[in-house]
C-alpha cells in the first residue's frame, strides 16, 4: 500500500523571494475571496451554480483588467489551486460535511500557496519555484523517501513569521506492521494525560501552563503599543512566537506516545468524547485545549490506518468511569472529585485505570460482535426507558 505523505520542512527565504512569495500569498487571497464572491452572486441573484471552470474563465479574463492587472505578476498555479480548493469547499458544503465557504482574511487567515510539478522544480535536493532564480534554502531535519519525487508542495508563513514547505511525495516506506497480541484501552484525562487498560499513565506536561507568564508578559507588551503602530507590530510576532513554542511542544509529545501505541498494539480503543461541547466549560476550558485531544485522536486513527491496526471508537456515553470492571455493576454518580472507590463486590478501583479497561472490554466486543456500544438504558415498569421518559415529560 502507497501512502502519500507530506514531509514538512523550515526554510530561510532571501528577501526577494519572502516578497515574492508574500506578494503570490495576497493574490491567493484576492482570487479565491473573487470566486467565492461571485459564485455567491451567482446563486443568491440567478439561483445559478458556478463550477471550477467557469471561475477558471473568470481568472483569465481578471488578468486583462486593468485593476487586476498585477495578477500576471506571479505564478499562474497557485491561482488555478485556489479555485480548485474553493471547489472542493463547495463540494464538502453541498455533501454537508463542511459550512459555507469563507472569505479568507489578511490577519487571520493561514498565509500559504500550492505548488504542482508544471511550478517548481525538484533537483538534488534542491527546489526552485516558479518566479525565482535562486532555490529555496531549506533544512533538511529529515530525508525524503528514496527514489520519491514530489507532486505538491505547498509554501506557508505562520503568524510567528517562520517560513515552511510542504512536500507530498508517495513513501513507499509505510506498510502495515506486523500482527501483534497486545490491545490496550486508552482513557484520556487532565491530571494524567493518557490512562492505559494496562495500569500506565502519561503525565499531562500542561505545556500552556508551565509556561503562562511568558504569554502573558508579550500580551501585556503588546497591549501597551499603539494601534497600526511598527512596535505593535513585532509585539504580535513575539506572542505568536511564544504560543508556537508552546504548539510546537504539545505536537511533538503527542506524536511520540501515538506513535508508539500504535507499534505496540493490533487494537486500541478510545472514547468519542465531544471536545467542542466540553471546551464551553469555563473552568476547564483553557486545560482541555491544552491537552489537545482531538489532536491526538486523529494521529491515533490515520497512523492506524497506515500501519494496519485497529482503532476502535466507543460511544460518548458509555458509562466507562461507573461501571466495575470486575463485576459489571454500575453506580448511580460518580463525581470527577473521586479518583478511588471501592466497589460492592469488593474491588478498589483507581477511576482512570477502570475507565480505560471498560473502554477496551467494550471495544473488543464491538470488533468481534460488530454490535456498536451504547450507554446502558435503565429500564422502567412499563417497559420504556428512562430516557424515553424524560422526553415525554417535556412534551405539553
Amino acid at each position: 500500500m502507497d501512502v502519500k505523505r507530506a514531509f514538512k520542512y523550515r526554510f530561510y527565504p532571501t528577501d526577494a523571494q519572502a516578497a515574492e512569495l508574500s506578494r503570490t500569498f495576497g493574490c491567493v487571497r484576492k482570487v479565491y475571496n473573487m470566486a467565492l464572491a461571485a459564485r455567491t452572486q451567482a446563486w443568491t441573484l440567478r439561483q445559478e451554480r458556478v463550477d471550477y471552470d467557469q471561475t477558471s474563465a473568470m481568472l483569465t479574463a481578471w488578468k486583462k483588467t486593468e485593476d487586476l492587472g498585477y495578477l500576471n505578476e506571479v505564478s499562474s498555479v497557485p491561482l488555478q489551486q485556489a479555485l480548485r480548493h474553493l471547489q472542493t469547499a463547495f463540494a464538502n458544503f453541498f455533501a454537508k460535511r463542511a459550512r459555507y465557504p469563507r472569505f479568507k482574511s489578511k490577519h487571520s487567515s493561514r498565509a500559504c500557496a500550492e505548488y504542482t510539478r508544471s511550478a517548481f522544480r525538484y533537483r538534488d535536493g534542491m527546489l526552485t519555484l516558479a518566479k525565482m532564480r535562486e532555490s529555496l534554502d531549506i533544512v533538511w531535519s529529515r530525508p525524503l523517501p528514496e527514489g520519491s519525487v514530489p507532486t505538491t508542495v505547498t509554501v506557508s508563513r505562520d503568524v510567528a513569521g517562520r517560513w515552511f514547505v510542504s512536500l507530498l511525495c508517495q513513501d513507499v516506506n509505510v506498510k502495515p506492521l506486523p500482527v501483534a497480541d497486545a490491545t490496550v484501552g486508552i482513557d484520556v484525562g487532565l491530571e494524567h494525560l493518557l490512562t492505559l487498560s494496562t495500569g500506565e499513565k502519561i503525565t499531562n506536561p500542561r505545556h500552556e501552563r508551565r509556561d503562562r507568564d511568558r504569554p502573558a508578559r508579550a500580551q501585556r507588551e503588546l497591549a501597551r503599543k499603539a494601534k497600526e503602530s511598527a512596535n505593535r507590530a513585532k509585539a504580535r510576532v513575539r506572542v505568536a512566537r511564544v504560543h508556537a513554542r508552546i504548539a510546537d511542544r504539545r505536537r511533538d509529545l503527542l506524536h511520540k506516545v501515538s506513535t508508539r501505541l500504535v507499534r505496540e498494539n493490533q487494537t486500541l480503543v478510545i472514547e468519542d468524547l465531544a471536545v467542542r461541547n466540553m471546551v464551553k466549560n469555563p473552568n476547564l476550558a483553557r486545560a482541555i485545549s491544552d491537552a489537545s485531544w482531538s489532536e491526538f485522536r486523529s494521529m491515533l486513527e490515520y497512523k492506524a490506518a497506515w500501519y494496519g491496526r485497529n482503532l476502535v471508537v466507543v460511544d460518548r456515553w458509555f458509562p466507562s468511569s461507573k461501571l466495575c470492571s470486575a463485576c459489571g455493576s454500575r453506580q448511580e454518580r460518580m463525581p470527577l472529585n473521586i479518583r478511588t472507590w471501592m466497589c460492592g463486590c469488593g474491588t478498589t478501583h483507581d477511576r482512570d485505570v477502570n475507565a480505560a479497561r471498560n473502554l477496551l472490554a467494550a471495544g473488543l466486543a464491538v470488533s468481534v460482535c460488530g454490535a456498536g456500544v451504547r450507554p446502558q438504558r435503565d429500564s422502567l415498569p412499563d417497559g420504556r426507558s428512562a430516557t424515553k421518559q424524560k422526553t415525554l415529560r417535556r412534551e405539553p
